[in-house]
């Protein structure tokens, strides 16, 4: 089976996204990367909706590259424009540039679908508003945020700067349910080094938006329905079979 080609649209300081999805995609599918340009002085939100509005001279900035799937990895700027916008968006770049584009969190709703859930624990290394805006995003989805988790970096709001320890201890002390569905949001936070402790021992599904935007991604690269499962997340996090 020929490899597939994935692009990917990163803000500019995000380092996670990259090294986990060159993981999640493995030997299926090359990913090429382009980043967003850097904007300083500006708050993160007017950061995030220039994400947004930046979008078609990011994808126009792969060329002539064919690819077979493009994915944002960023999720705060969709919780702004809020779940119909980000799907009715995401279809609209498709078409104008004719290769399958997904937000992480189009991504993230559509791996929801597939798992059949619609209550979900939300680990959050966000500030408190845009943490508001990701619950009200997700209810508008027809989700329901059932508990917030909080995370921090030594004490402060920094999702880049969570180490994996620092997201274990704070999970852990949350005392989730055994069964329970959790999405640990943002792509820029590391999230895989930290599964296989979070899902030993339980039945959780433990949902992150780099998994998720992997999972499409292969899904429209390699034209085969992969499957988010259940197995351990020692294993690399919860594998995608195809």
């Amino acid at each position: 089976m020929s490899r597939g080609r994935v692009g990917v649209l990163v803000p500019p300081a995000n380092p996670a996204a990259e090294p986990e999805l060159a993981r999640l995609l493995g030997s299926r599918a090359d990913m090429h990367v382009s980043r967003f340009p850097v904007r300083p002085g500006y708050s993160l939100a007017e950061r995030l909706e220039m994400y947004n509005a930046a979008l078609p001279d990011m994808i126009r900035s792969f060329g002539g590259l064919r690819l077979d799937a493009l994915v944002m990895a960023c999720s705060g700027s969709r919780y702004l424009i809020g779940p119909e916008q980000d799907r009715y968006r995401c279809e609209e770049l498709s078409k104008e540039f004719g290769v399958p584009f997904a937000s992480a969190t189009l991504a993230t709703w559509e791996a929801f679908e597939h798992v059949g859930t619609h209550d979900f624990i939300l680990v959050s290394p966000y500030q408190p508003w845009l943490t508001e805006l990701a619950e009200r995003f997700w209810a508008e989805a027809g989700l329901s945020v059932t508990k917030v988790v909080p995370v921090f970096a030594k004490g402060r709001t920094s999702p880049y700067d969570v180490t994996p320890a620092e997201l274990v201890r704070q999970v852990e002390e949350a005392d989730l349910p055994h069964d329970a569905v959790v999405l640990f949001s943002g792509t820029g936070m590391a999230t895989l080094p930290a599964l296989g402790s979070l899902g030993t021992g339980n039945d959780r599904i433990l949902l992150t938006s780099n998994l998720c935007s992997a999972w499409w991604a292969l899904s429209q690269a390699t034209g085969q329905p992969l499957t988010l499962s259940r197995v351990p997340h020692r294993r690399a996090a919860q594998r995608q079979h195809s």
